[in-house]
């Protein structure tokens, strides 16, 4: 063995030692979130709640209004509004996972050191891979999963980096992250090893990058309309009277409005489509370097394709007065499941020119975004 091969080598399984390192971490952060939400202050929350109730604000409403109408003395009980609708903020933002208790901050906060340690950690992990390939760590659905979990983590920390209330997406992407990264380390594992000619092209930095830097992103806007789709059922049982159980009153007044978790995720997928739409172009342009035609229906092509469109009428229907809300949420989260489809099923379960079956399924499938 060649001192060039031997030091591949040991990069390649110092990669492997970080990654489960950081999962270790990961899992240590999971923790801490789990114990910011159960050590938050339950009382506050409980307080907001009950100010929410139609009664409660019905007691600080006039009792009628006097409206004259042809010498005719009309009277109407106001109009209690209780849940989030467009243009408004009826409902005040919750106090985040904290619950607005110190004990619970603090947990937070150590839960989010232990993810920027995790991160790290992680990202050394990408980093090695790449050193022992020599080459974009971006190569087969391994590689794929290491980076694209480190990249929605990323996400998550920049957006805390900028003061964006978003420390309540902890939980949920830990628990994501690790089912990712078990999920890599255990079926989708492939030695380091080098690309087939056809894609050893630049295209793969810009190209494939881009195709997980949009699926990072997409997937955090799909945590934030599963959250609204709660929140607002939440809301909605607020508005009709009802009361609903403790550990819902507990987790989801702690959440942000449902008007806020519905602007965040229009807003987050928005951002990223158009370089989702520039991720399309430029795999097309790859595709006429490398086979000789910009187009040719392949699956992952098709898939792809179908995941613009999915994303193109979420956007136009969440601008379309109609069609805000729930109803534009499931269509957030059903292009995100196209998307999952375009990677997981595709690469999984349909053959193609970017399947690579002839190599495995540890090989290289995933650059086909």
């Amino acid at each position: 063995m060649t001192l060039a091969a031997a030091t591949n080598e040991s990069l390649a399984e110092m990669s492997n030692v970080l990654i489960y390192s950081a999962m270790a971490v990961y899992t240590l952060a999971f923790f801490a979130y789990i114990a910011e939400w159960i050590f938050g202050s339950r009382s506050k929350v409980a307080r907001t709640a009950a100010a929410l109730t139609p009664k409660t604000q019905a007691k600080q409403a006039p009792a009628v209004t006097v409206n004259k109408a042809g010498g005719t003395a009309v009277l109407e009980r106001p109009k209690v509004v209780v849940r989030a609708a467009s243009g408004s903020r009826d409902v005040p933002d919750g106090p985040g996972a904290h619950g607005g208790d110190e004990q619970g901050d603090l947990f937070g906060r150590i839960a989010v050191s232990l993810t920027v340690l995790a991160f790290l950690l992680a990202f050394g992990g990408v980093l090695t891979r790449a050193l022992s390939v020599e080459r974009a760590p971006w190569g087969n659905m391994y590689e794929f999963n290491i980076t694209f979990s480190t990249t929605a983590v990323g996400v998550y920390l920049l957006l805390l980096a900028l003061k964006k209330n978003v420390r309540w997406l902890g939980l949920f992407l830990t628990t994501t992250v690790l089912l990712d990264l078990g999920l890599a380390v255990t079926v989708l594992y492939t030695e380091s090893d080098q690309l087939v000619p056809a894609l050893d092209s630049y295209w793969l930095y810009i190209h494939v990058s881009t195709a997980i830097l949009c699926g990072a992103v997409f997937y955090v806007g799909a945590v934030g309309a599963v959250l609204y789709l709660f929140k607002d059922a939440y809301e909605t049982k607020l508005a009709g009277g009802g009361r609903p159980g403790t550990f819902a009153t507990s987790v989801l007044e702690r959440l942000p409005a449902a008007a806020s978790l519905d602007k965040f995720a229009y807003r987050v997928n928005a951002a990223v489509f158009p370089l989702w739409t520039f991720t399309i172009i430029a795999g097309a342009i790859w595709a006429g370097d490398a086979w000789g035609r910009y187009w040719g229906w392949d699956p992952k092509e098709t898939w792809s394709f179908i995941t613009w469109v999915a994303y193109a009428g979420y956007l136009h229907a969440r601008a379309t007065a109609g069609w805000k809300g729930r109803k534009a949420a499931y269509l957030a989260l059903a292009a995100f499941g196209c998307w999952l489809f375009n990677y997981y099923g595709v690469n999984i379960f349909v053959s193609g020119k970017h399947s690579y079956a002839d190599v495995g399924l540890g090989a290289l499938r995933s650059v086909g975004f």
